[in-house]
């Protein structure tokens, strides 16, 4: 039996968004399944601060996306993904993810966490240019 695809893009207004704002829903849909496959012991600490750290992102990158001021939200987007980064390594050390989960999650991330940095530097570069 094949697994079907939430293919999130169909969503109304969705491809309006910035990729990165796409691309952390989708690390989110990724990673909460293999949070729940966290020993029971992990997941309700080390599995619980990975979602709510990635919940917390996608909502900065949500606020980003709408706001006209967008230094700060994605200053806190970048900082608490990098701090998901860290407790993503962790529980691969602790054996609660597997290697090949972790590869790619932590691809997943480190592409995220490019886009943000481009989507700081663009930002960045209009408020110079506005001045």
């Amino acid at each position: 039996m094949s697994e079907a695809k939430f293919n999130i893009v169909t969503m109304k207004g969705y491809e309006k968004l910035p990729k990165a704002v796409q691309d952390c829903h989708e690390l989110l849909a990724w990673v909460i399944p293999q949070l729940d496959k966290f020993p029971r012991l992990r997941r309700f600490t080390l599995g619980e601060r990975i979602e709510t750290g990635l919940l917390e992102v996608l909502e900065w990158l949500v606020e980003a996306a709408y706001s006209r001021a967008k230094a700060e939200s994605l200053r806190r987007a970048n900082l608490r993904l990098d701090r998901v980064r860290h407790l993503w390594r962790l529980g691969h050390e602790l054996k609660a993810v597997s290697g090949k989960s972790y590869a790619y999650g932590a691809r997943l991330m480190e592409t995220l966490g490019r886009q943000i940095g481009g989507w700081q530097q663009q930002a960045s570069a209009r408020g110079r240019a506005g001045s």
